[in-house]
């Protein structure tokens, strides 16, 4: 009981700060530049119910975690997002208290292409707490991985309302990725023994700033497949390129797309902005929402969302590893 009225008053929080004006630095100033799917207020509102200190820093296990698991499952509740499982919880084995993901699904309307599946991810707990800075212990992990998950979330909102997707999408939420990508390998295990048809999976890792280059996004195993070729010729414009840092520091295998792909072998990569200069606060008790840029979020969000409605509609698979 302590537990639920727990959740409840900090839903009760995430209401009351619908009304709450936006923007309070330079840095966040909300325009109405970006409005074809979600806008950068809108933006602001759900990370910053999932990155605010009620929650914890969302460590797997925790009450906040719980609490930002209940905030997702009723966005997708109310916007058309049934549960893929039993209820929307996916329960842990590999961990050792109770800690869940969050599966949502948006059936394909083609009677064969809805047999395949595209998975959208991210993964939304945190350390919970770091190195003081005062008086500070909570590492909200706005950017890692508040930004991600509410990525996921605005993406399942379209989906579930629009049902414009012929192939079926997960979107799913990981719990656990802070202690060893546990929560999509655990999911992804499971998935390959129920003989899951997994088209591809795309994840969403620290989106929060803009990369300070030319290119919108950059996509971890840039050359494991011709997902980025893709997702550009999708977009109409180069919107994902390659970061060399990403291959040096080995990040294909460090995110909740490698269980896919170790699993099923088929395209599975991360979509990111953090390009280790543009942002100080990884792990950090400093990774506040202060520090995002809700803009820039926006239009990551608005510029992938037509690309990942086309890669759920081709009538081929046209993603591929580019070894096979």
């Amino acid at each position: 009981m302590k537990k639920f009225l727990f959740v409840l008053s900090l839903l009760a929080i995430a209401c009351k700060s619908t009304s709450t004006p936006v923007a309070d630095t330079p840095k966040n100033e909300i325009s109405t530049a970006v409005n074809s799917v979600v806008t950068a207020s809108e933006v602001k509102k759900n990370l910053s119910f999932l990155a605010s200190d009620e929650l914890k820093g969302r460590e797997a296990g925790s009450e906040g975690i719980n609490a930002a698991a209940s905030y997702i499952e009723n966005i997708f509740q109310q916007n058309g997002v049934k549960p893929y499982f039993e209820t929307y919880n996916d329960t842990l084995t590999n961990f050792e208290g109770p800690t869940y993901n969050i599966v949502g699904m948006v059936e394909g309307n083609d009677p064969s292409l809805k047999n395949e599946f595209v998975v959208i991810g991210a993964h939304y707990d945190h350390i919970g707490s770091g190195k003081p800075v005062g008086d500070d212990t909570i590492a909200n992990g706005a950017n890692d991985n508040a930004s991600g998950t509410t990525a996921v979330i605005e993406f399942a909102k379209y989906f579930g309302t629009k049902k414009t997707n012929k192939r079926s999408m997960l979107f799913v939420l990981f719990s656990a990725e802070e202690k060893g990508l546990l929560g999509s390998r655990h999911l992804a295990k499971k998935l390959k023994e129920e003989n899951f048809n997994l088209y591809a999976m795309v994840n969403f890792e620290m989106i929060g700033v803009p990369m300070q280059r030319e290119t919108l996004t950059y996509l971890t195993g840039y050359k494991e497949s011709n997902m980025a070729k893709k997702m550009n010729d999708y977009a109409g414009e180069e919107i994902v390129g390659f970061l060399p840092k990403a291959g040096e520091y080995n990040l294909f295998k460090r995110s909740d797309n490698y269980p896919f792909y170790e699993e099923f072998k088929v395209p599975a990569q991360t979509i990111c902005t953090f390009d280790f200069t543009n942002y100080d606060y990884y792990h950090h008790v400093d990774d506040e929402k202060s520090e995002m840029d809700f803009e820039h979020m926006a239009n990551v969000i608005n510029k992938m969302t037509p690309v990942l409605e086309e890669m759920a509609n081709t009538s081929e698979k046209e993603i591929k590893m580019n070894s096979l």
